[in-house]
């Protein structure tokens, strides 16, 4: 849920440390740190708060020394706080330790090492790390043997980074987390949790696989496999550039990402889904996980695929194990940076039962792809903003190529093929009127969604959207489901947002709209159908589309919604509290 970095070359730690911990900020985190190694021994700084803020107060480029692990946390276990932030250490602070993930088994750990007279500073799973690294040393065993020794105890999730004093060398491990490696161009190694955390100092990377230790100096990387053995990773090399991380002159990253969606809606619709249609073509019953964004794309592939005539289930990925109908021969697996955690678990119980998995993920080398069978990136490039945007309507514009392709729908195909056009026109079009709705909303507390067939999870997405950033209240129905309880809350002045294209629900749409408005609703209606808007207390006029690509169209204006509201409520949009961007826990 957090981001690494580690270094070791020729360059000053510290600064190296500081600029990649900036770039991965958009993880969300609560506290961060850094140790650096020199002639002199490790020094360490970390506290509660922001990276800047921190930095202000004990400014982290003191640190001397070409070789160093940076970290920002999320807290799991224990409070955010300056002794719970990473790194950890040993009694002795010989030995440090940046982690993201779960130690399963760390109780046991930590009662074993209290009993062996280790003291424990923090009320981290983590630092049990860092002591069972220093009781392999106690025990004679060189560094790599010790780390070695106290990965093979671990239980659970974890990307690790490892400092050892005295050591010209970083070791790193990973089991069920994203860590990679980066290649300098002269005498300097790195690795991290994320790309982008490194694209300004290199486009050459190393993937590691599951249950891999590695070892690196300033000349390169030994890696060692699961089974032990000195391994070989094939090398990746990205075309990102630092800058497609950046705000573009824009004054958040997500009004950047979402004014960006015609360019990056080209490149998911460019996507190859060769390998994706020859899986779901064979399979008989697919399955489809995902979590919160990434299902309510999963829930248009389900409503795409019983349209053209086949079974298909979405699951929530935490609610498979429970809800799963074994049998089912292929599991879709739709998730963003491809580590989420709940989607792995999932992917992992339907292999064990003999299924075949087809990963939709934004990231090269993630997880999730290489547990696949096959995989189509969606292509939009690094979302640096913590809430979906351009990776929804990316997984939305796979998906519909997928499922257009299997059935041979060329009618369909030309019309997403149109989409980027008709998007940026909307969106020249719209946003002056989404500012202008904003700041007549951000003064209520509660809202409603509504919308029936492929709208639904477009109302499902825009409710997630508004409550994910603004921290208000908001719901979203099938519009029908309204009379059967929730309209019970709604009173005067209480916004209710209906999608609601033409086409045959149309006038099903209009007599639920009417239902809320003689309750005293405040109606806003998103629509092309002249009547429907007249019904509204505010319109927004929205081009016709097929029923199909409804979700891929209407969200945009609540995307700007959701954002233009939060800037009126003075929050920030890219950070939003208690959130991250890969939930990398389960």
């Amino acid at each position: 849920m957090c981001g690494i970095i580690g270094y070791i070359g020729h360059r000053r730690a510290s600064e190296v440390l500081l600029h990649g911990l900036s770039q991965v900020e958009y993880r969300g985190y609560d506290s961060a740190g850094m140790v650096v190694s020199s002639g002199h021994g490790m020094r360490l700084i970390k506290d509660k708060g922001k990276l800047r803020d921190i930095h202000a107060k004990h400014n982290f480029l003191q640190l001397e020394g070409g070789i160093g692990l940076g970290h920002t946390r999320w807290a799991t276990h224990g409070e955010p706080c300056e002794r719970n932030s990473h790194p950890h250490s040993d009694c002795l602070g010989k030995v440090a330790v940046v982690h993201n993930g779960i130690i399963e088994n760390h109780r046991v750990l930590k009662e074993e090492l209290v009993g062996k007279g280790h003291r424990f500073t923090s009320d981290t799973d983590t630092e049990v790390v860092a002591h069972l690294v220093e009781e392999g040393l106690k025990s004679g065993a060189d560094a790599p043997a010790a780390v070695k020794k106290a990965v093979a105890r671990l239980e659970g999730t974890y990307a690790l980074g490892i400092l050892i004093a005295g050591e010209n060398r970083l070791f790193l491990a990973r089991r069920h987390a994203p860590l990679i490696i980066g290649r300098g161009k002269k005498d300097e190694m790195f690795f991290a949790s994320d790309i982008p955390a490194l694209l300004g100092y290199t486009r050459d990377f190393i993937l590691l696989n599951e249950g891999d230790i590695a070892q690196l100096d300033s000349r390169g990387a030994i890696i060692w496999g699961a089974d032990g053995k000195e391994a070989v990773r094939p090398p990746l090399h990205v075309n990102w550039t630092p800058q497609m991380a950046q705000k573009d002159g824009h004054d958040y990253f997500m009004i950047k990402e979402i004014l960006e969606q015609p360019l990056t809606l080209a490149s998911a619709v460019s996507a190859d889904v060769t390998g994706g249609v020859k899986l779901l073509k064979s399979a008989k019953y697919p399955a489809i996980v995902a979590c919160g964004t990434s299902y309510y794309a999963a829930l248009v592939m389900q409503f795409l695929l019983h349209k053209a005539g086949r079974p298909a289930s979405a699951y929530i990925g935490s609610e498979y194990a429970s809800w799963r109908m074994r049998g089912e021969d292929l599991v879709v697996a739709i998730s963003q940076s491809g580590e989420t955690a709940d989607t792995l678990t999932a992917v992992r119980l339907a292999k064990e039962d003999g299924a075949k998995v087809l990963a939709i993920t934004n990231v090269v080398g993630s997880t999730l792809s290489r547990e696949a069978d096959a995989t189509i990136y969606i292509g939009v490039g690094p979302e640096v903003g913590v809430v979906a945007t351009k990776t929804f309507t990316g997984q939305l514009a796979v998906i519909y190529k997928l499922v257009y392709t299997m059935n041979g729908n060329k009618a369909g195909l030309e019309e997403l093929a149109a989409m980027p056009s008709h998007m940026q026109k909307m969106l020249d079009e719209v946003q002056g009127q989404v500012k202008q709705l904003a700041a007549l909303m951000a003064k209520r507390k509660n809202f409603f969604f509504i919308s029936r067939g492929a709208g639904w999870p477009c109302a499902l997405e825009a409710a997630l959207k508004l409550k994910e950033i603004t921290y208000l209240h908001a719901e979203a129905y099938a519009a029908g489901e309204l009379k059967h309880g929730p309209i019970s809350m709604l009173e005067d002045k209480v916004p209710v947002i209906a999608i609601a294209p033409s086409g045959p629900l149309a006038a099903k749409m209009e007599s639920n709209i009417r239902e809320c408005k003689a309750r005293g609703a405040s109606m806003i209606v998103l629509s092309d159908d002249k009547s429907l808007l007249q019904e509204g207390e505010y319109a927004l006029s929205m081009p016709a589309v097929s029923e199909d690509l409804v979700p891929l169209f209407y969200i945009l204006p609540m995307q700007l919604l959701a954002y233009y509201m939060t800037l009126e409520l003075g929050r920030d949009p890219d950070q939003p509290r208690n959130l991250a961007k890969s939930v990398t826990v389960e």
